[in-house]
């Protein structure tokens, strides 16, 4: 009887049988082929278009540590007799397995009956990855919504290939009726030796700059640590070859039958052209095999209901699906379902707010707090900017992406030039401000992306009992520093700390220049910075601020307006106008900085112009801050004016050449054709 082969995690080379229980297949399913009528009309119409979808060439080609896929013995695939002498199989039970238990981290304990080993065969040892370790690895994720995220991650990577979403939904496992979990993408999808990898550990595809996931770990831990069990299908096109994979990764399985290994049943199919039909690869003895405990574990009772999941996968992309869901420690389900249609919440009870009763509901209902609870808003800000081709669909609604900085008022810009041993390891742009509900907003803290990824959200480098800093938040994005493996956090590198000792004081710096703005007053001035790029890099001072009271009067507001005037005139135009032709990011920079500088000096020197009767009229102290906050906008407008009167003098310039070349190329053709009158006469 020749050898079966199902993806082993761990081992190479060993021969071993395996514990699969044979289950009736329905007739007229296996017999070679499958016939699939929609496949090719969509393989006719992709033929035309297929460079649009190609993936990446590196993954086309075959690395010196490519996997198998299936014909080698010197491989990943672990080798063992098949014990099926049947021609067609189907699962004989009607309930789907559940792992032994459904808490997730009471998940942990194995027994195989047999304890982890090596095996030594032809004098070589191969260490083989316990089914335990899918358990441990999983927990580094501790947040179930942080492992929805590395999922996502894997669909954004797949844009250049021609992702145009990712769909996040609640589906019905059809054997015991429970929720599952579904993410679903319509990018290249992964032929064979793809999925291949992607069920293992440390191969990674991914050689873009630009892509997120990069060691070739993160599908692993966010899948089981979301739920015991995960089957994947995936459909892949390239060159004419259209291939569809089926893999399951599942807990429930080697828990319940006391594998001491990692095995991951799949089967592959190939399209063939010329008969409109699908054929299955690697052979009818592996193919049974492998098919005989999908049916067994999975969802899925019969090979005609595992393909009926391609219908709406479309000519390419990949559907994973997470099943046997993991409960909390309460006895509920992580994930809650129920309670919005629209979303999926995190079950258990939330945290309380510490404040005053009139602002409870307007934090309780804030950003920073809901993200925590509801993945709809934690997606809205998970990137920093996607394609507008590109949608996250969350239970049949897109999510509508939720820009940070555009929440803050009283703006900031400050550059950031991180140095190690006398060279500049980076450059980061950060965003500063209130948030727009400040006073009576309580958070605060920095929104960290590497990569257009959301690693760290409000994260706090003040401590919470500090009273200096509440309402302020920034947004930056820092590739200069690595994350951790769940994109939860960074690796803490000196460059780490560095970084968050310097928005520790530019939180405190950033308080201490602009409190006043929002009802508090600082008793001592604090200090200039003396580089113009950024705040103060000397620590602040120790002042403390008080809430402004109807007997007191706030730092100065109605004339620090004319101060700033005055400041801003004294800037030399030069330094006013960026030079010709240059487009930044952030418009008018240097501008800014220059402007910034001055306003802080003038709130120094300004003395208060606030009186008793103006501050018991809120709506004057209201105006006031809207009229500051006007003028800077109109002082951006206006470099913004300068630049755009630049740009339109530049393409009349260019509009008038062409116009002369224009010209002289019609003088020179009715030239050419006299000539060529004279010659015909």
């Amino acid at each position: 009887m020749s050898t079966i082969d199902i993806v082993d995690l761990s081992s190479d080379d060993e021969s071993e049988d395996l514990n699969v229980k044979a289950v009736k297949l329905e007739p007229g399913i296996v017999g070679g082929r499958v016939q699939q009528k929609e496949i090719k009309p969509q393989l006719v119409k992709l033929q035309t278009s297929k460079t649009q979808y190609r993936r990446q060439e590196s993954e086309e080609n075959r690395s010196s540590n490519a996997l198998s896929t299936g014909q080698s013995n010197s491989s990943i695939l672990d080798q063992g007799q098949s014990p099926l002498d049947d021609t067609s199989l189907s699962s004989s039970s009607p309930i789907c397995p559940a792992p032994l238990c459904r808490q997730f981290w009471k998940a942990g304990s194995y027994d195989d009956g047999l304890g982890s080993k090596v095996s030594i065969q032809n004098g070589k040892s191969y260490l083989h990855v316990h089914p335990m370790f899918l358990h441990s690895n999983a927990t580094s994720h501790k947040w179930a919504f942080g492992a929805v995220a590395e999922l996502l991650d894997n669909a954004v990577d797949e844009i250049q290939n021609g992702a145009t979403f990712v769909i996040v939904d609640k589906i019905t496992n059809p054997k015991d009726g429970n929720p599952a979990l579904l993410i679903q993408d319509d990018g290249g999808g992964m032929n064979p030796e793809a999925m291949r990898r992607c069920m293992s550990f440390g191969f990674s595809d991914k050689k873009s700059k630009s892509a997120i996931g990069q060691y070739g770990n993160g599908f692993k831990t966010s899948t089981m640590r979301l739920g015991a069990d995960v089957i994947v299908f995936s459909r892949h096109l390239n060159n004419r070859i259209l291939t569809q994979s089926i893999g399951l990764l599942s807990y429930t399985f080697l828990s319940r039958t006391g594998h001491d290994r990692i095995v991951v049943p799949m089967v592959d199919y190939q399209f063939n052209t010329s008969t409109g039909t699908l054929e299955i690869l690697h052979g009818k003895e592996h193919f049974m095999s492998n098919l005989s405990m999908l049916l067994q574990w999975s969802p899925y009772s019969s090979e005609a209901d595992l393909l009926k999941e391609f219908d709406d996968i479309g000519a390419h992309g990949t559907k994973v699906i997470i099943y046997n869901l993991w409960f909390n420690d309460d006895g509920n389900m992580e994930l809650d379902f129920l309670s919005d249609p629209e979303d999926i919440r995190s079950s258990g009870e939330t945290k309380k707010i510490g404040t005053l009763k009139a602002w409870k509901a307007i934090n309780e209902q804030h950003i920073a707090h809901q993200y925590q609870y509801s993945l709809r808003v934690y997606l809205s800000i998970l990137y920093l900017r996607l394609p507008e081709s590109f949608n996250i669909i969350l239970r049949g609604r897109v999510v509508e992406p939720h820009i940070i900085a555009n929440d803050l008022k009283f703006p900031e810009f400050i550059l950031y030039r991180p140095q190690c041993g006398g060279c500049v390891e980076g450059e980061v742009l950060t965003t500063i401000g209130f948030l727009k509900e400040a006073p009576q907003i309580s958070f605060h803290g920095f929104n960290v992306y590497h990569k257009n990824r959301l690693i760290l959200p409000f994260w706090q480098v003040v401590s919470y009992l500090d009273s200096r800093g509440r309402g302020v938040v920034g947004v930056l994005e820092a590739n200069f520093i690595e994350p951790t493996h769940n994109k939860q956090d960074f690796e803490r590198t000196s460059l780490f700390q560095k970084l968050e000792g310097r928005l520790k004081e530019m939180t405190w710096e950033y308080w201490d220049y602009h409190c006043g703005l929002i009802g508090y007053q600082v008793k001592k001035k604090p200090r200039v910075s003396e580089t113009p790029q950024i705040l103060s890099h000397s620590t602040p001072h120790s002042g403390k601020q008080h809430p402004v009271t109807l007997n007191k009067s706030p730092p100065a507001i109605g004339s620090v307006k004319a101060a700033i005037e005055r400041a801003e005139r004294s800037i030399p135009n030069s330094q006013r106008r960026s030079e010709q032709g240059l487009c930044v990011k952030r418009k008018g920079h240097d501008d800014l900085i220059e402007v910034e500088k001055a306003k802080r000096q003038a709130v120094e020197v300004v003395p208060l112009d606030i009186s008793g009767s103006q501050l018991k009229d809120p709506e004057a102290v209201n105006l006031l801050l809207e009229n500051k906050k006007l003028r800077l906008k109109c002082l951006e407008y206006v470099k913004r004016e300068e630049q755009l009167n630049l740009k339109v003098t530049h393409l009349k310039t260019e509009v008038e050449e062409v116009q002369r070349e224009h010209e002289r190329m019609m003088a020179e053709l009715e030239l050419m054709n006299k000539v060529k009158d004279e010659k015909n006469v």
